[in-house]
């Protein structure tokens, strides 16, 4: 019996595969949950023949690990965008705030790192520019994992912090930004035309640590895109050539968003709107003082617990995000 064609690809193989392993996991879950279902009602029966109120704490905690495990289930459905699936480019930028929201920039970038080891995702630092006394002016992460991008699309948006600031002498209460920019990491080779002529490519040195070679060596890569003025730049790799390569696939990637978005309006929430850097265009609010809550202005979903949001506890967020679109008939990449 001959294999089928896709194991003749190792493209389409190692995509299939993933998807199988995908299928995989939402079997074993569906069979974990029926597992809890049973026990629950098993707990309950027992309550009821023994007339024991002492059980039913016991019966509560299951209820809500039960309740809690359909509510995953659930949110895994509605990620059923057409990019959904793939991994996550995520970039961070500082707005308005000085370093006050350069310091805001590293927070955010902390949560996501944490965020992504909370789920068992990969985060790759691929560029970054230091903020003058602290924090970044921007740093752009690529996370991997199943659906990453399918939930980080929540995050696109201008990101609000209050709280009295470390650097502020007078010890006042400061507000600062920083916008958030998610776009699919596609993953198979995308047609898309580019006229040399159109881009401007500059080479500078790595700013991370990485030994004497990163150092002595303008091995950073950045372009523009001149009729757009799209700019992507990599950092990571060691060699120019790899930053490069790196790099042209995020244009690519981009170029390729823009055209759909121009041809049918289909994938008009991949980048999502562009707005200021600043008031009035927050999408979620951090306020440390003078009282302590993260709110989402688009869903209204609240955590009173700051400091757990900043510590990568964001799927709460995630979860009211998807099924608000999904109740606004929007999959997130339209």
């Amino acid at each position: 019996m001959e294999a089928p064609d896709f194991w003749n690809d190792t493209e389409k193989a190692q995509e299939h595969m993933r998807s199988l392993k995908a299928l995989q996991g939402v079997v074993e879950e569906i069979k974990r949950i029926q597992i809890l279902y049973d026990d629950v009602e098993t707990l309950i029966e027992m309550g009821y023949e023994e007339n024991d109120s002492a059980i039913l704490p016991e019966i509560e905690s299951s209820m809500d690990e039960l309740v809690q495990s359909l509510d995953k289930l659930r949110v895994t459905t509605l990620l059923s965008g057409e990019y959904d699936k793939d991994n996550a480019i995520l970039t961070l930028h500082a707005g308005a705030g000085g370093t006050e929201s350069c310091d805001w920039a590293s927070m955010l970038y902390r949560m996501y790192v944490r965020w992504a080891e909370r789920k068992g995702y990969k985060a790759e630092v691929l560029d970054f520019l230091d903020g003058d006394e602290a924090g970044y002016k921007s740093v752009t992460l690529q996370i991997t994992g199943e659906n990453a991008y399918g939930y980080l699309k929540s995050e696109k948006g201008v990101h609000r912090l209050v709280r009295i600031s470390p650097f502020n002498a007078a010890g006042k209460r400061q507000t600062s930004f920083v916008s958030c920019d998610v776009m699919p990491d596609i993953e198979e080779d995308i047609e898309v035309e580019i006229n040399e002529d159109d881009l401007k490519i500059d080479t500078y040195r790595s700013s991370g640590a990485g030994g004497q070679h990163i150092n002595k060596t303008s091995s950073a890569v950045r372009i523009t895109h001149l009729p757009t003025n799209i700019v992507v730049q990599c950092q990571n790799e060691r060699s120019q050539h790899k930053n490069k390569d790196r790099a042209m696939k995020m244009l690519k990637a981009k170029l390729y968003m823009l055209k759909q978005q121009e041809n049918a309006e289909k994938l008009s929430g991949i980048r999502g709107e562009v707005t200021d850097n600043g008031w009035g265009n927050q999408i979620r609010s951090y306020v440390m003082q003078p009282y302590t809550l993260v709110k989402d202005h688009r869903t209204n979903e609240e955590s009173g617990n700051v400091q757990s949001v900043l510590d990568g506890n964001i799927d709460g967020f995630i979860s009211a995000y998807l099924k608000w679109i999904n109740l606004n008939g929007n999959d997130g990449n339209k």
